[in-house]
């Protein structure tokens, strides 16, 4: 009993997040994820604090923690200055570190953002690169970004003569010794080795699923998958 929520309490954040929650629910009625969602951040918050390894570990494996858009929206509402969404950010690293985020459909998606956002970072230096939105993984941006896409170096050096240049300016290439010292903070405080362990988790997991590998069949799989039971 409480081993979950002892280890919750050693993220900073679940310490800032959670002090005396009185269960009035501003939380909730406050929240935009709520409105769209099976979602009730009061629900969560009262849950962990039952301390309860069942009820937490349902957290977990569950696609409820992965509502949350991290607005904060919570933070300055509450009467008991709790902060749902740290204890929520609290939740999703813990079920990254024991592996249960592959258990939920939303969970396993975190493969996704570690393949577009966490790569992009240490290949590029850019969370978002235009030449790493492909048309055929991002249908959303509608059917000019196909042009724009094959078009980008007329297009975006009407806007930057930096574009994908080494120098000053927006969109421009970073130097080599940069993109060294971007890797080498990513692999002394951890963060290669989380996202070592994204991919290892989802490889246990696409073989549970029938695929060879988290290859690029399980990848699309994580990337599109929406089984509609999200309202």
């Amino acid at each position: 009993m409480g081993k979950y929520f002892d280890m919750l309490m050693q993220d900073v954040r679940m310490r800032e997040g959670l002090t005396a929650c009185m269960n009035c629910g501003v939380c909730t009625g406050v929240c935009p994820a709520a409105e769209f969602y099976d979602y009730d951040p009061r629900q969560i918050v009262s849950t962990v604090q039952t301390q309860d390894d069942d009820a937490i570990e349902k957290l977990l494996k569950s696609d409820t923690i992965w509502y949350c858009g991290e607005c904060m929206s919570c933070r300055p509402r509450c009467p008991r200055a709790n902060t749902p969404g740290y204890v929520i950010q609290s939740l999703r690293t813990l079920s990254q570190k024991l592996g249960f985020f592959v258990e939920s459909e939303k969970g396993r998606q975190q493969l996704a953002l570690k393949r577009t956002i966490g790569e992009s970072i240490l290949t590029t230096g850019y969370c978002v690169h235009p030449k790493l939105v492909k048309p055929a993984m991002h249908p959303e941006q509608g059917p000019v970004w196909e042009w724009i896409y094959d078009h980008d170096q007329e297009v975006y050096e009407q806007f930057t003569s930096a574009y994908q240049r080494e120098g000053e300016g927006a969109l421009r290439r970073i130097d080599d010794q940069s993109m060294k010292e971007l890797r080498s903070i990513f692999e002394v405080t951890g963060g290669k080795a989380f996202f070592d362990h994204i991919e290892e988790c989802s490889e246990r997991k696409a073989r549970e699923m029938g695929y060879p590998s988290a290859n690029d069949d399980y990848f699309n799989r994580v990337y599109t998958a929406n089984n509609g039971e999200h309202h």
